[in-house]
């Protein structure tokens, strides 16, 4: 056998056999793949001098009918309503749910999913703060992870992912359709994450429609958006309208404005990016961005049963429409240029 010090990987013996890392990871477990299949990657496992993760031999038991679900942050209140959703999407299928929330922390993230991991999770949904993590392609080896919201970097097993070009596209486009031109946008989004919509959409946008963008991140809970809002509407080059990345963001705008004398929208417009179901009952109902949150959360139940079951891996692209609602006006004369 070889005497590397560097660990032979599941996707190594994947590219050697031929099958999927998915397939490796199950003929290795001894579940879902022919005696022949197993002696095969079992036979290169010995080749290679491949020495499987402890965790993974711990999964040698077989399936234990849990599914792990990783929350970016239950302080979001679409988030919320995903799990609830997820959780009883998988329970029809004779499954159940481990819920796990990472509160916006990257570092708490990984930590919870080794956790997940160690608990002999069937597979893991995840809704990444820090998709791009190293971590998700070594964790993707000893398990099916299926994403929503963001591909995970180096994850074959299944995704749901969302448009936002488009649905950046239809924020912005509203909003200077009521002539307004300087507009602040409110992110929970990392900054060093690859391709952030709030960077690489709303920047290619702005530019195209000449608007004038101010980024601010910040994270979904109330008192933190809250905050962030405060910080930029007391300025007297305020904007006159501000994209919030999400709809729980948008909630602390209200309560900033409301707090400031600011009326929405005649002094303020207000655009959200989830349509989650409370976002009717702010007074004026608030304008957002739709992505249809059963089916999302459906076809992550379904993506996921299939990478279990070792079907084909799949990647389901979500489109957006815009709900146009009261918290979105014209300009107020004294903010035109």
């Amino acid at each position: 056998m070889p005497h590397s010090r560097r660990r032979v990987t599941i996707r190594e013996l994947a590219r050697v056999t031929g099958l999927s890392p998915a397939a490796v990871s199950y003929a290795l477990r001894g579940v879902h793949t022919s005696a022949e299949t197993q002696e095969r990657v079992r036979r290169a496992a010995d080749e290679l001098g491949y020495q499987a993760h402890p965790i993974a031999r711990a999964l040698a038991g077989g399936p234990t009918g849990t599914v792990g679900l990783l929350c970016g942050s239950l302080a979001d209140f679409w988030q919320q309503e995903l799990a609830v959703r997820i959780g009883r999407a998988l329970l029809a299928e004779g499954r159940y749910a481990i819920i796990l929330d990472a509160a916006d922390d990257p570092e708490r993230e990984l930590e919870l999913a080794e956790r997940l991991r160690g608990q002999q999770v069937d597979g893991m949904i995840v809704q990444a703060v820090d998709p791009s993590a190293p971590a998700w392609a070594e964790l993707a080896e000893e398990l099916p992870l299926v994403s929503v919201g963001d591909a995970l970097a180096g994850n074959p097993h299944g995704e749901v992912v969302f448009d936002n070009r488009a649905g950046v596209t239809l924020a912005l486009e509203h909003l200077h359709g009521l002539g307004h031109r300087r507009i602040g946008v409110f992110t929970s989004t990392l900054e060093h994450t690859p391709d952030r919509p709030a960077d690489v959409h709303v920047r290619a946008e702005a530019r195209r429609l000449g608007l004038s963008v101010e980024v601010v991140v910040t994270r979904s809970a109330l008192p933190e958006a809250t905050v962030a809002a405060r910080e930029l509407l007391v300025r007297r080059d305020r904007p006159s309208a501000v994209f919030c990345f999400s709809d729980s963001i948008a909630y602390g705008v209200y309560v900033a404005a409301g707090q400031l004398g600011l009326g929405v929208p005649d002094d303020l417009s207000v655009c959200g990016y989830d349509a989650h179901a409370l976002s009717v009952l702010p007074t004026p109902p608030l304008t957002t961005v739709d992505w249809d949150l059963p089916g999302v959360a459906d076809e992550a139940v379904a993506l996921m049963v299939a990478a279990i079951e070792e079907r084909s891996p799949g990647r389901v692209v979500r489109s957006p429409v815009l709900c146009a609602r009261q918290s979105t006006g014209r300009i107020p004369t004294e903010l035109t240029d």
